[in-house]
């Protein structure tokens, strides 16, 4: 049970998705009890540009992040930073993506790689790119909820493309202040779904789950055994 409710948690830290505007705000100083109440300044989101070229790939083994195409956080939005010729995307998440009553949703330190297949990159990655719009546009967390539903109401979002995933193996992510990388994982993005059906609440399924209502769509988490520089996860096992 504990184990089945850690991996939920750390689901939930970046199960959505982001390229355009500025005008990030400064923060007020944190409260203690809500220490990421509201959006740092815009550079505690930013990485040095090679640093997170070198992050994003790590999200994937090896062959595959070697010839993927890597998106980067510029003072814009997302920005192509390396051509290609596997049809993956490869790219570093920020906390802005975690679901909006998230602890971290304004969490700097968020760093999340993610390597997606070709489906979820035209699938999934418009909703990264329309939240990090918003957020970099200076909007509250309800403010992007609200923008990301008006623009699936209008159709400007797609539906989930069966046949999306991707990989989030890196050992040197932080997903959240709860759960760090966690541990290495697959993740699959359905259209809103009872996750029953992929069985995901059986007591012995490998599965966690996340119905995302609001985003209108269904994500499956698999963990598996290796980080993607081939090393085993320790603790994998509990």
């Amino acid at each position: 049970m504990r184990r089945k409710a850690a991996r939920t948690m750390a689901l939930r830290t970046f199960v959505l998705v982001l390229a355009l505007p500025v005008g990030a705000c400064s923060a007020p100083a944190q409260d203690s009890k809500t220490p990421y109440a509201s959006m740092a300044p815009l550079e505690n989101y930013l990485m040095e540009r090679n640093a997170e070229v070198a992050l994003a790939r790590s999200a994937g083994p090896e062959t595959i992040a070697k010839d993927s195409d890597v998106m980067v956080l510029g003072p814009h939005g997302y920005e192509a930073a390396v051509k290609g010729k596997n049809g993956f995307v490869c790219m570093v998440l920020r906390s802005w993506t975690s679901p909006y009553d998230d602890p971290d949703f304004w969490n700097p330190k968020v760093l999340s790689p993610i390597c997606l297949n070709a489906p979820a990159a035209r699938s999934f990655l418009p909703y990264t790119i329309k939240k990090t719009e918003l957020a970099l546009a200076g909007r509250t967390r309800d403010q992007i909820r609200d923008g990301v539903k008006a623009a699936l109401d209008k159709k400007d979002l797609p539906a989930m493309e069966i046949g999306s995933m991707c990989y989030m193996m890196s050992k040197q992510g932080h997903l959240n202040d709860r759960d760090g990388h966690w541990h290495p994982h697959l993740m699959f993005f359905m259209p809103l779904m009872d996750p029953d059906v992929w069985g995901s609440e059986a007591p012995d399924s490998p599965l966690a789950a996340y119905k995302d209502t609001e985003d209108g769509l269904t994500i499956f988490m698999l963990p598996v055994g290796t980080w993607s520089d081939g090393t085993a996860d320790a603790g994998h096992d509990h």
